[in-house]
Protein backbone atom coordinates (compact mmCIF):
# COMPACT_ATOMS: atom_id res chain seq x y z
CA UNK A 1 0.00 0.00 0.00
CA UNK A 2 1.51 2.95 -1.04
CA UNK A 3 1.64 6.32 0.63
CA UNK A 4 2.87 9.92 -0.73
CA UNK A 5 3.58 12.79 1.39
CA UNK A 6 3.66 16.49 0.70
CA UNK A 7 6.77 18.36 3.16
CA UNK A 8 9.54 17.30 4.83
CA UNK A 9 9.01 18.97 8.18
CA UNK A 10 9.69 17.37 11.55
CA UNK A 11 5.51 16.42 11.36
CA UNK A 12 6.18 14.94 7.80
CA UNK A 13 9.68 13.30 8.42
CA UNK A 14 8.34 11.82 12.12
CA UNK A 15 5.06 10.48 10.59
CA UNK A 16 6.93 8.64 7.24
CA UNK A 17 9.04 6.85 10.45
CA UNK A 18 6.03 5.67 11.49
CA UNK A 19 4.71 4.53 8.57
CA UNK A 20 7.58 2.84 6.95
CA UNK A 21 7.52 0.71 10.28
CA UNK A 22 3.62 -0.29 9.41
CA UNK A 23 4.97 -2.02 6.42
CA UNK A 24 3.67 0.70 3.91
CA UNK A 25 5.34 2.00 0.91
CA UNK A 26 6.49 5.39 1.95
CA UNK A 27 7.41 8.87 -0.95
CA UNK A 28 8.34 12.33 0.71
CA UNK A 29 7.81 14.87 -1.65
CA UNK A 30 9.65 18.30 -1.39
CA UNK A 31 9.36 21.47 -2.89
CA UNK A 32 12.86 23.12 -1.38
CA UNK A 33 16.35 21.55 -2.30
CA UNK A 34 16.91 20.00 1.11
CA UNK A 35 14.54 18.43 3.62
CA UNK A 36 13.38 19.69 7.11
CA UNK A 37 10.81 22.31 5.95
CA UNK A 38 11.41 25.18 8.18
CA UNK A 39 14.27 23.59 9.83
CA UNK A 40 16.52 23.96 6.96
CA UNK A 41 20.05 25.39 7.35
CA UNK A 42 22.25 28.01 5.82
CA UNK A 43 26.12 27.94 5.48
CA UNK A 44 27.75 30.78 4.19
CA UNK A 45 31.54 31.57 4.04
CA UNK A 46 32.04 28.94 7.11
CA UNK A 47 29.73 30.55 9.28
CA UNK A 48 26.28 27.94 9.75
CA UNK A 49 23.08 28.85 10.41
CA UNK A 50 19.34 27.26 11.29
CA UNK A 51 17.23 29.03 9.03
CA UNK A 52 14.40 27.85 11.56
CA UNK A 53 14.07 26.55 15.24
CA UNK A 54 17.07 27.22 17.33
CA UNK A 55 15.50 26.19 20.48
CA UNK A 56 15.72 22.42 22.03
CA UNK A 57 13.62 21.77 24.85
CA UNK A 58 11.22 18.69 26.04
CA UNK A 59 13.93 16.60 25.11
CA UNK A 60 11.40 13.45 26.16
CA UNK A 61 9.62 14.31 23.10
CA UNK A 62 12.52 13.58 21.29
CA UNK A 63 13.90 10.27 22.92
CA UNK A 64 10.46 8.63 22.97
CA UNK A 65 10.26 9.53 19.36
CA UNK A 66 13.31 7.30 18.95
CA UNK A 67 12.68 5.03 21.35
CA UNK A 68 9.72 4.39 19.57
CA UNK A 69 11.86 2.41 17.24
CA UNK A 70 14.03 1.01 19.49
CA UNK A 71 16.34 3.92 18.48
CA UNK A 72 17.85 6.02 21.20
CA UNK A 73 19.17 10.38 20.48
CA UNK A 74 22.37 9.38 21.28
CA UNK A 75 22.90 6.64 18.41
CA UNK A 76 22.50 9.93 15.78
CA UNK A 77 23.64 13.26 17.84
CA UNK A 78 24.47 14.34 20.50
CA UNK A 79 22.80 16.84 23.39
CA UNK A 80 24.92 19.64 25.42
CA UNK A 81 22.75 21.36 28.46
CA UNK A 82 23.40 24.84 28.07
CA UNK A 83 24.41 26.57 31.86
CA UNK A 84 22.84 29.61 31.74
CA UNK A 85 19.65 28.39 29.60
CA UNK A 86 19.76 31.70 28.49
CA UNK A 87 19.63 35.46 29.23
CA UNK A 88 17.10 37.99 29.57
CA UNK A 89 18.02 41.73 29.48
CA UNK A 90 15.99 44.29 30.18
CA UNK A 91 18.29 47.21 30.67
CA UNK A 92 21.87 48.65 30.22
CA UNK A 93 23.50 46.44 32.86
CA UNK A 94 20.14 45.22 34.23
CA UNK A 95 19.58 41.18 32.73
CA UNK A 96 18.49 37.88 34.73
CA UNK A 97 20.39 34.62 33.62
CA UNK A 98 18.17 31.08 34.01
CA UNK A 99 21.11 28.69 35.49
CA UNK A 100 20.42 25.44 34.28
CA UNK A 101 18.92 23.57 37.87
CA UNK A 102 15.57 24.69 39.34
CA UNK A 103 17.25 25.49 42.68
CA UNK A 104 19.53 27.66 41.21
CA UNK A 105 16.79 29.57 39.40
CA UNK A 106 14.64 29.48 42.56
CA UNK A 107 17.93 31.06 44.23
CA UNK A 108 17.55 33.91 41.52
CA UNK A 109 13.64 34.46 41.85
CA UNK A 110 14.39 34.76 45.61
CA UNK A 111 17.29 37.26 45.12
CA UNK A 112 14.61 39.66 43.14
CA UNK A 113 11.55 39.62 44.72
CA UNK A 114 11.28 38.20 48.52
CA UNK A 115 9.01 35.28 49.10
CA UNK A 116 9.31 34.73 45.34
CA UNK A 117 11.42 31.62 45.72
CA UNK A 118 9.24 29.44 47.37
CA UNK A 119 6.48 30.59 44.95
CA UNK A 120 8.16 29.77 42.26
CA UNK A 121 8.86 26.01 43.79
CA UNK A 122 4.73 25.66 44.30
CA UNK A 123 4.59 27.33 41.00
CA UNK A 124 6.78 24.63 38.86
CA UNK A 125 5.01 21.91 40.80
CA UNK A 126 2.01 22.41 39.34
CA UNK A 127 3.20 23.26 36.19
CA UNK A 128 4.98 19.34 36.25
CA UNK A 129 1.60 17.84 37.30
CA UNK A 130 0.39 19.47 34.23
CA UNK A 131 3.01 18.54 31.95
CA UNK A 132 2.64 14.98 33.20
CA UNK A 133 -0.99 15.37 32.16
CA UNK A 134 -0.79 16.89 28.71
CA UNK A 135 2.67 15.56 27.48
CA UNK A 136 2.32 12.18 28.46
CA UNK A 137 -1.37 11.82 27.49
CA UNK A 138 -3.93 14.64 26.27
CA UNK A 139 -1.32 15.87 23.16
CA UNK A 140 -1.20 12.23 21.49
CA UNK A 141 -5.33 12.19 21.06
CA UNK A 142 -6.34 12.55 17.33
CA UNK A 143 -8.72 15.62 18.26
CA UNK A 144 -11.35 14.02 17.17
CA UNK A 145 -13.96 14.82 19.95
CA UNK A 146 -13.89 16.68 23.14
CA UNK A 147 -14.06 13.75 24.83
CA UNK A 148 -10.69 13.28 24.80
CA UNK A 149 -9.70 15.94 27.32
CA UNK A 150 -12.05 14.70 29.86
CA UNK A 151 -10.18 12.91 32.38
CA UNK A 152 -10.31 12.78 35.97
CA UNK A 153 -6.89 14.46 35.81
CA UNK A 154 -8.34 17.11 33.83
CA UNK A 155 -11.40 17.72 36.02
CA UNK A 156 -9.51 18.41 38.70
CA UNK A 157 -7.64 21.42 37.11
CA UNK A 158 -10.75 22.69 34.91
CA UNK A 159 -10.35 25.97 36.38
CA UNK A 160 -6.85 26.39 34.93
CA UNK A 161 -8.73 26.43 31.47
CA UNK A 162 -10.99 29.18 32.37
CA UNK A 163 -8.44 31.74 33.84
CA UNK A 164 -4.81 32.66 31.72
CA UNK A 165 -0.98 32.39 32.14
CA UNK A 166 -0.88 36.18 32.48
CA UNK A 167 -3.65 36.33 35.21
CA UNK A 168 -1.95 33.46 37.17
CA UNK A 169 1.55 34.76 36.72
CA UNK A 170 1.28 38.09 38.02
CA UNK A 171 -1.32 37.16 41.03
CA UNK A 172 1.93 35.40 42.63
CA UNK A 173 4.98 37.16 41.32
CA UNK A 174 4.91 41.21 41.32
CA UNK A 175 8.53 42.14 39.80
CA UNK A 176 7.89 42.82 36.14
CA UNK A 177 10.78 41.04 35.71
CA UNK A 178 9.84 37.56 37.12
CA UNK A 179 6.21 38.35 35.17
CA UNK A 180 8.28 38.29 31.84
CA UNK A 181 10.18 35.22 32.28
CA UNK A 182 6.95 33.50 33.29
CA UNK A 183 5.31 34.90 30.52
CA UNK A 184 8.20 33.91 28.00
CA UNK A 185 7.78 30.26 27.48
CA UNK A 186 3.96 30.48 26.32
CA UNK A 187 4.82 32.11 23.35
CA UNK A 188 6.41 29.17 21.82
CA UNK A 189 2.47 28.42 21.95
CA UNK A 190 2.28 31.15 19.33
CA UNK A 191 -0.26 33.86 21.37
CA UNK A 192 -0.28 36.09 23.96
CA UNK A 193 0.03 35.07 27.61
CA UNK A 194 -3.39 37.23 28.23
CA UNK A 195 -5.15 34.54 25.92
CA UNK A 196 -3.31 31.45 26.70
CA UNK A 197 -5.29 29.34 29.10
CA UNK A 198 -3.52 28.57 32.82
CA UNK A 199 -3.37 25.34 32.14
CA UNK A 200 -0.32 25.84 29.41
CA UNK A 201 2.60 26.67 32.59
CA UNK A 202 3.57 23.04 31.31
CA UNK A 203 5.74 25.15 29.44
CA UNK A 204 7.36 26.54 32.51
CA UNK A 205 7.83 23.01 33.67
CA UNK A 206 9.72 22.37 30.23
CA UNK A 207 11.88 25.83 30.71
CA UNK A 208 12.60 25.42 34.46
CA UNK A 209 12.57 21.75 35.14
CA UNK A 210 13.81 20.16 31.71
CA UNK A 211 16.52 22.67 30.37
CA UNK A 212 17.60 24.46 27.08
CA UNK A 213 19.55 21.53 25.51
CA UNK A 214 22.03 21.84 22.34
CA UNK A 215 22.12 19.42 19.09
CA UNK A 216 25.85 18.94 18.13
CA UNK A 217 25.81 20.74 14.84
CA UNK A 218 22.73 22.64 15.44
CA UNK A 219 19.03 21.88 15.09
CA UNK A 220 19.66 20.63 11.93
CA UNK A 221 20.96 17.63 13.08
CA UNK A 222 17.58 16.33 14.25
CA UNK A 223 16.09 16.54 11.10
CA UNK A 224 19.32 14.56 9.35
CA UNK A 225 18.65 12.29 12.14
CA UNK A 226 15.11 11.87 11.54
CA UNK A 227 16.10 11.52 7.41
CA UNK A 228 18.69 8.64 8.49
CA UNK A 229 16.03 7.10 10.52
CA UNK A 230 13.55 6.71 7.61
CA UNK A 231 16.08 5.92 5.30
CA UNK A 232 16.90 3.08 7.28
CA UNK A 233 13.26 2.25 7.54
CA UNK A 234 12.76 2.22 3.43
CA UNK A 235 11.28 5.78 2.93
CA UNK A 236 11.78 7.58 -0.30
CA UNK A 237 12.57 11.19 -0.49
CA UNK A 238 12.17 13.19 -4.21
CA UNK A 239 13.85 17.46 -3.58
CA UNK A 240 12.85 19.73 -5.82
CA UNK A 241 9.24 18.34 -6.24
CA UNK A 242 6.69 20.76 -6.30
CA UNK A 243 3.09 19.43 -5.49
CA UNK A 244 0.45 21.89 -7.37
CA UNK A 245 -2.82 18.95 -7.26
CA UNK A 246 -4.13 16.10 -4.96
CA UNK A 247 -5.98 13.96 -7.27
CA UNK A 248 -9.87 12.96 -5.98
CA UNK A 249 -11.62 10.43 -7.41
CA UNK A 250 -15.11 9.42 -6.33
CA UNK A 251 -14.42 11.88 -2.91
CA UNK A 252 -11.07 9.40 -2.42
CA UNK A 253 -7.55 10.65 -2.71
CA UNK A 254 -5.73 8.78 -5.77
CA UNK A 255 -2.40 10.71 -5.78
CA UNK A 256 -0.57 13.86 -6.35
CA UNK A 257 0.75 15.88 -9.40
CA UNK A 258 4.15 16.77 -9.14
CA UNK A 259 5.81 19.07 -11.50
CA UNK A 260 2.78 17.94 -14.21
CA UNK A 261 4.03 14.36 -13.04
CA UNK A 262 0.62 12.07 -11.78
CA UNK A 263 1.78 10.04 -8.94
CA UNK A 264 -0.66 7.44 -7.64
CA UNK A 265 -1.08 6.29 -3.96
CA UNK A 266 -3.33 4.74 -1.52
CA UNK A 267 -3.26 7.38 0.99
CA UNK A 268 -2.17 11.07 0.69
CA UNK A 269 -0.55 12.70 3.84
CA UNK A 270 0.48 16.40 3.68
CA UNK A 271 2.49 18.03 6.01
CA UNK A 272 2.63 20.97 3.74
CA UNK A 273 0.63 24.11 5.59
CA UNK A 274 -2.88 23.09 5.79
CA UNK A 275 -4.57 25.56 4.46
CA UNK A 276 -2.19 25.75 1.01
CA UNK A 277 -2.92 21.70 0.95
CA UNK A 278 -6.95 22.54 0.68
CA UNK A 279 -5.95 24.60 -2.12
CA UNK A 280 -4.76 21.87 -3.97
CA UNK A 281 -7.72 20.27 -4.45
CA UNK A 282 -11.39 21.02 -5.86
CA UNK A 283 -14.01 24.00 -3.58
CA UNK A 284 -16.03 21.59 -3.02
CA UNK A 285 -13.78 19.07 -1.84
CA UNK A 286 -12.38 21.38 0.86
CA UNK A 287 -13.60 21.08 4.57
CA UNK A 288 -12.72 25.38 5.55
CA UNK A 289 -13.57 27.63 3.71
CA UNK A 290 -11.25 31.35 2.99
CA UNK A 291 -13.69 33.21 6.03
CA UNK A 292 -12.83 30.12 8.51
CA UNK A 293 -9.11 30.52 7.90
CA UNK A 294 -9.27 34.57 7.86
CA UNK A 295 -10.71 34.16 11.41
CA UNK A 296 -8.21 31.64 13.01
CA UNK A 297 -5.80 33.44 15.17
CA UNK A 298 -2.26 32.48 13.83
CA UNK A 299 0.76 32.07 15.24
CA UNK A 300 3.37 35.28 14.93
CA UNK A 301 5.35 35.74 11.68
CA UNK A 302 9.06 36.78 11.85
CA UNK A 303 11.77 38.51 10.85
CA UNK A 304 14.96 36.72 11.13
CA UNK A 305 18.81 38.10 10.34
CA UNK A 306 21.66 35.58 10.20
CA UNK A 307 24.41 37.43 10.98
CA UNK A 308 28.33 36.35 11.04
CA UNK A 309 30.64 38.55 12.83
CA UNK A 310 34.35 38.90 12.06
CA UNK A 311 35.01 38.88 15.92
CA UNK A 312 34.07 37.20 19.38
CA UNK A 313 30.48 38.80 20.53
CA UNK A 314 30.51 39.81 24.24
CA UNK A 315 28.11 39.78 27.30
CA UNK A 316 26.19 37.19 25.89
CA UNK A 317 24.76 33.66 26.10
CA UNK A 318 23.77 31.27 23.46
CA UNK A 319 20.17 32.25 23.93
CA UNK A 320 19.47 36.30 24.73
CA UNK A 321 16.48 37.46 24.60
CA UNK A 322 15.97 41.24 24.88
CA UNK A 323 13.03 42.29 26.67
CA UNK A 324 13.73 46.30 27.47
CA UNK A 325 10.72 47.34 25.30
CA UNK A 326 7.07 46.92 26.44
CA UNK A 327 5.84 43.16 26.34
CA UNK A 328 2.48 44.26 26.21
CA UNK A 329 2.53 47.07 23.31
CA UNK A 330 4.31 44.74 21.01
CA UNK A 331 1.76 41.62 21.97
CA UNK A 332 -0.97 44.04 20.62
CA UNK A 333 0.58 45.10 17.34
CA UNK A 334 1.59 41.29 16.90
CA UNK A 335 -2.31 40.69 17.37
CA UNK A 336 -4.53 42.97 17.91
CA UNK A 337 -3.52 46.02 15.42
CA UNK A 338 -1.39 43.81 13.19
CA UNK A 339 1.03 46.27 12.15
CA UNK A 340 5.17 46.52 12.20
CA UNK A 341 6.40 46.81 15.84
CA UNK A 342 7.51 50.32 16.67
CA UNK A 343 9.68 49.18 19.42
CA UNK A 344 10.20 45.11 19.31
CA UNK A 345 11.11 43.14 21.71
CA UNK A 346 13.86 40.53 20.03
CA UNK A 347 15.98 37.39 20.39
CA UNK A 348 19.27 36.52 19.46
CA UNK A 349 21.10 32.84 19.34
CA UNK A 350 24.98 32.42 19.33
CA UNK A 351 25.65 28.82 18.66
CA UNK A 352 28.91 28.97 18.19
CA UNK A 353 29.29 30.07 21.95
CA UNK A 354 28.86 26.82 22.72
CA UNK A 355 30.41 25.02 19.40
CA UNK A 356 33.00 26.09 18.04
CA UNK A 357 32.55 24.77 15.11
CA UNK A 358 29.27 26.63 13.75
CA UNK A 359 31.65 30.12 12.85
CA UNK A 360 34.98 30.17 11.94
CA UNK A 361 37.67 30.05 14.49
CA UNK A 362 37.59 33.70 16.51
CA UNK A 363 34.96 34.82 14.79
CA UNK A 364 30.60 34.19 15.40
CA UNK A 365 27.95 33.26 14.29
CA UNK A 366 24.26 35.05 15.25
CA UNK A 367 20.44 34.43 14.72
CA UNK A 368 18.45 37.58 15.62
CA UNK A 369 14.32 37.08 15.80
CA UNK A 370 12.00 39.46 16.10
CA UNK A 371 8.25 38.61 16.24
CA UNK A 372 5.80 39.94 13.72
CA UNK A 373 2.09 40.10 12.80
CA UNK A 374 1.11 37.79 9.89
CA UNK A 375 0.60 39.13 6.47
CA UNK A 376 2.70 42.79 6.87
CA UNK A 377 4.17 44.28 3.88
CA UNK A 378 7.50 43.49 3.14
CA UNK A 379 10.28 45.36 1.68
CA UNK A 380 14.10 45.25 1.58
CA UNK A 381 13.69 48.38 3.29
CA UNK A 382 11.68 47.96 6.31
CA UNK A 383 13.97 44.58 7.13
CA UNK A 384 16.50 46.99 7.00
CA UNK A 385 15.64 49.67 8.81
CA UNK A 386 14.25 47.31 11.36
CA UNK A 387 17.68 45.47 11.48
CA UNK A 388 19.07 49.30 12.36
CA UNK A 389 16.65 49.46 15.18
CA UNK A 390 18.17 46.11 16.84
CA UNK A 391 21.51 46.29 16.42
CA UNK A 392 21.74 49.66 17.93
CA UNK A 393 19.56 48.55 20.85
CA UNK A 394 21.97 45.19 20.94
CA UNK A 395 25.30 47.44 21.37
CA UNK A 396 23.79 50.04 23.82
CA UNK A 397 22.15 46.98 25.76
CA UNK A 398 25.39 44.77 25.71
CA UNK A 399 27.81 47.23 25.56
CA UNK A 400 29.96 46.92 22.58
CA UNK A 401 29.75 47.66 19.11
CA UNK A 402 29.23 45.06 16.15
CA UNK A 403 28.22 47.02 12.81
CA UNK A 404 31.21 47.13 11.92
CA UNK A 405 32.06 43.89 12.49
CA UNK A 406 29.33 41.73 10.42
CA UNK A 407 30.80 40.24 7.25
CA UNK A 408 27.62 37.87 6.40
CA UNK A 409 24.31 38.97 6.78
CA UNK A 410 20.61 37.12 5.62
CA UNK A 411 17.78 38.16 6.18
CA UNK A 412 14.36 36.03 6.57
CA UNK A 413 10.86 37.42 6.72
CA UNK A 414 7.15 37.31 5.38
CA UNK A 415 7.33 36.78 1.68
CA UNK A 416 10.22 33.79 2.27
CA UNK A 417 7.93 31.82 4.12
CA UNK A 418 5.25 32.56 1.78
CA UNK A 419 7.79 31.55 -0.80
CA UNK A 420 9.41 28.25 0.34
CA UNK A 421 6.58 27.14 2.65
CA UNK A 422 3.24 28.40 1.18
CA UNK A 423 2.90 29.22 4.64
CA UNK A 424 -0.70 31.18 5.52
CA UNK A 425 -0.38 34.60 5.48
CA UNK A 426 3.50 34.24 6.00
CA UNK A 427 2.96 32.79 9.57
CA UNK A 428 6.07 31.04 10.81
CA UNK A 429 4.63 28.96 13.62
CA UNK A 430 1.07 27.97 12.66
CA UNK A 431 -1.92 28.00 14.61
CA UNK A 432 -1.83 29.64 17.53
CA UNK A 433 -2.72 27.32 20.78
CA UNK A 434 -5.39 29.80 22.67
CA UNK A 435 -8.75 28.24 24.01
CA UNK A 436 -10.88 28.30 20.80
CA UNK A 437 -7.97 26.32 19.03
CA UNK A 438 -7.45 23.46 21.41
CA UNK A 439 -7.00 19.96 20.93
CA UNK A 440 -10.55 18.84 18.77
CA UNK A 441 -11.02 22.62 18.15
CA UNK A 442 -8.36 22.57 15.69
CA UNK A 443 -8.43 21.98 12.43
CA UNK A 444 -8.81 18.17 11.86
CA UNK A 445 -6.13 15.65 11.18
CA UNK A 446 -8.41 13.28 8.42
CA UNK A 447 -10.29 15.36 6.01
CA UNK A 448 -14.07 15.06 6.64
CA UNK A 449 -15.17 15.14 2.70
CA UNK A 450 -12.18 12.89 0.96
CA UNK A 451 -11.23 9.55 1.82
CA UNK A 452 -7.63 9.21 2.46
CA UNK A 453 -6.55 12.72 3.08
CA UNK A 454 -4.72 13.01 6.00
CA UNK A 455 -2.88 16.40 7.49
CA UNK A 456 -0.10 16.88 9.82
CA UNK A 457 1.78 19.91 11.77
CA UNK A 458 1.06 23.17 13.17
CA UNK A 459 -1.74 23.98 11.39
CA UNK A 460 -3.89 20.63 13.25
CA UNK A 461 -3.44 18.83 16.65
CA UNK A 462 -1.34 19.25 19.05
CA UNK A 463 -0.25 22.67 18.07
CA UNK A 464 3.15 24.74 17.11
CA UNK A 465 6.39 23.89 17.90
CA UNK A 466 9.00 21.15 17.29
CA UNK A 467 8.11 18.50 19.86
CA UNK A 468 4.15 18.81 19.53
CA UNK A 469 5.35 18.66 14.75
CA UNK A 470 7.19 15.51 16.29
CA UNK A 471 3.71 14.55 18.55
CA UNK A 472 1.61 15.29 15.22
CA UNK A 473 3.58 13.34 12.82
CA UNK A 474 2.63 10.16 14.90
CA UNK A 475 -0.99 11.19 15.85
CA UNK A 476 -1.77 11.20 11.85
CA UNK A 477 0.88 7.89 10.97
CA UNK A 478 -1.30 6.01 13.98
CA UNK A 479 -4.98 7.61 12.45
CA UNK A 480 -3.64 6.18 8.79
CA UNK A 481 -1.97 2.73 10.19
CA UNK A 482 -5.69 2.29 12.30
CA UNK A 483 -7.91 2.64 9.58
CA UNK A 484 -5.29 1.01 6.50
CA UNK A 485 -5.10 -2.24 8.37
CA UNK A 486 -2.48 -3.96 5.77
Amino acid sequence: MKIVIIGSGFSSLAASCYLAQAGFDVEVYEKNNTIGGRARQLIKDGFTFDIGPTWYWMPDVFEKFFNDFDRKVSDYYSLEKLSPAYRVYFDKNDFIEIEDSLNNIVETFESLEKGSGQKLEVFIKEAKDNYDIAIKDLVYQPGDSITELITVQTMLKVSQFFTTISKTVKKRFKDNRLQQILEFPVLFLGAKPSNTPGFYNFMNYADFGLGTWHPKGGMFKVVEAMEDLALELGVKFHLNSNVDKIFVENNEAKGIRVDGAEIKADVVLSGADYHFTETLLEKSQRQYSEEYWDKKTFAPSSLLFYVGFDKKIQNVCHHSLFFDAPFEQHAVEIYDTKVWPENPLFYASFPSKTEDGLAPEGKETAIFLIPLATDLEDTPEIRELYFDKIITRFEKLTNQSVKNNIVVKESYCVNDFKNDYNSYKGNAYGLANILTQTAFLRPKIKSRKVDNLYFTGQLTVPGPGVPPSLISGKIASQKIINENKL
